[in-house]
């Protein structure tokens, strides 16, 4: 594809392309580091988790290693050159050699990630990472076995386009092209970004398609995670069986209704998961008081249930939705707030 310049004359002009070689612009030292800090570039719902990930062999490393909100891991490869190389070989390669890797491991590698590159968030790496798989379970998320690839070249030979289309097409593999074209538009490098492979109509289909697929086998999991339901019983009746988080907070607001303090469950929901703010807040009010007591907050709203907080003794108090390891010793310690009151929680089956 060519660029042309609109001038001042109402004309068309063309912008000659040029190479990366050409402009000097090296393969990991600058076109992988611009990657890393903007990886919006090639989708905005990816995160780095690590840059030269090479944990399964030191001799091979993937250029970039990044997940996406639905706990598929992704394997970024790029070229500077204008044919691909053998791009695609290395790229499955890696992404059988990652296919198995757990949350656990995923962690440690985004901690290690994040020490290296300075990241003020380098202590709280874990927490990052949970949040942003918050909508497929948080630290309980299973990561998917297939491995999502992104190839990224300054264009590709038509071995590597065949390849790519035919693995897509009948093998169901998740490969995506992206050719990157340098201009020099006066003392300016410009750089065109073009999906290629899918084409950019056809992908918005592929990914619900996906999405959907991944929810049915996320659903039917028997890769050994809990992914327990369970519901909460009282007096009055009992709730459907819901997923954690969902539970917690069933059961808070079903013991603040009971007469149970907030400020008593609060002592028994630990590590600031039950946080209270002065008077009787919803909606922005609640918000901004939040945010505002809770500065760390900010920017992390969709952790919080700040659509269903409990009101008690004229403040009010929000329940996250973060929850791991701990979630079964929180749920017996709550209970025991009122053993005579009939509520009781169990798991499903």
């Amino acid at each position: 594809m060519t660029l042309f310049e609109f001038t001042d004359a109402r004309t068309l002009e063309d912008v000659p392309s040029t190479t990366f070689a050409a402009q000097k612009i090296l393969e990991r030292a600058d076109l992988q580091r611009a990657l890393r800090e903007r990886i919006d570039v090639l989708g905005d719902d990816l995160l780095v988790v690590s840059e030269e990930f090479g944990d399964f062999d030191v001799k091979r490393r993937i250029d970039l290693l990044c997940v996406d909100r639905s706990a598929q891991l992704v394997v970024v490869e790029l070229k500077r050159t204008e044919d691909g190389g053998h791009l695609e070989l290395q790229a499955i390669r890696y992404a059988a050699m990652v296919s198995a890797m757990t949350f656990e491991q995923l962690a440690g590698t985004f901690e290690r990630h994040l020490r290296l590159t300075g990241s003020a968030d380098a202590d709280r790496a874990r927490e990052v990472l949970s949040e942003w798989l918050e909508e497929v379970g948080g630290e309980d998320a299973v990561l998917e076995r297939r491995v999502r690839i992104i190839l990224v070249s300054g264009g590709f030979d038509t071995q590597i386009t065949t390849t790519v289309l035919w693995l897509n097409d009948l093998y169901g593999l998740d490969i995506t092209c992206v050719r990157l074209t340098p201009y020099r538009v006066a003392d300016r490098l410009v750089l065109d970004v073009q999906q290629v492979i899918p084409l950019p109509e056809a992908a918005e289909l592929t990914v619900k398609l996906r999405h959907r697929e991944a929810a049915a086998r996320a659903a039917a999991s028997a890769d050994g995670k809990d992914r327990t339901q369970y519901a909460i019983e009282t007096p009055g009746g009992t709730s459907e069986f819901l997923p954690k988080r969902r539970a917690v907070l069933e059961l808070v607001q079903r013991l603040a209704a009971a007469g149970v303090p907030a400020a008593t469950m609060a002592g028994v929901i630990r590590r600031a998961k039950f946080l209270g703010v002065d008077g009787e807040l919803t909606g922005e009010e609640l918000r901004v008081a939040f945010t505002t007591r809770y500065q760390r907050a900010e920017g992390n709203l969709r952790r919080w249930f700040l659509d269903q907080p409990v009101h008690d003794a004229g403040r009010t108090w929000v329940l996250s939705k973060m929850w791991g390891v701990d979630f079964l010793d929180v749920m017996e310690e709550l209970v025991a707030l009122a053993p005579d009151s009939g509520i009781r929680y169990f798991a499903a089956g």
